[in-house]
């Protein structure tokens, strides 16, 4: 699954594919550059560091002409190694999760089933991602991640 998501708009897309590779990334997100964000000079994607989260994986997909259009197009920044709890969208993997997924699914076409009216029903109703970590808030929980300093 690959699961998009704009926070502040409500709004999320959940794409099912029976692979989720280099290619498979690039040609989603082509179809979002292409499609929902057409007449955006830049998208601004914040995305985990899977190793397919590329600007690499669009030249694997696309002939170099389109993958250097896109490429110009995106903007792509990661949530540290261990922060995936930053990623809003795996926030919403979560609740989907929760909410739809709790047994194995036996097939491509019935997971579809199942998380097509489930991003239906959350965008219908606009269920925004009211964020609520703070600066305060990161410099407790990622002390570990910052060396201090000790000025003499």
């Amino acid at each position: 699954m690959f699961l998009f998501t704009e926070a502040l708009a409500g709004w999320r897309a959940v794409r099912v594919r029976a692979q989720r590779t280099a290619v498979d990334w690039a040609q989603e997100v082509a179809a979002l550059l292409e499609g929902r964000y057409a007449q955006a000079e830049k998208v601004i994607v914040m995305c985990d560091q899977l190793n397919t989260h590329t600007i690499a994986s669009l030249y694997k997909a696309f002939p170099p002409e389109k993958a250097r259009h896109l490429a110009r197009r995106l903007e792509i920044h990661y949530t540290p190694k261990h922060g995936s709890w930053l990623n809003i969208a795996e926030c919403e993997l979560s609740v989907l999760t929760r909410q739809c997924l709790r047994n194995r699914t036996a097939s491509v076409s019935a997971l579809v089933r199942k998380v097509t009216p489930w991003a239906r029903d959350r965008n219908t109703r606009q269920r925004a991602v009211h964020w609520q970590f703070r600066t305060k808030d990161a410099r407790i929980k990622l002390k570990r991640l910052y060396p201090e300093v000790q000025l003499s």
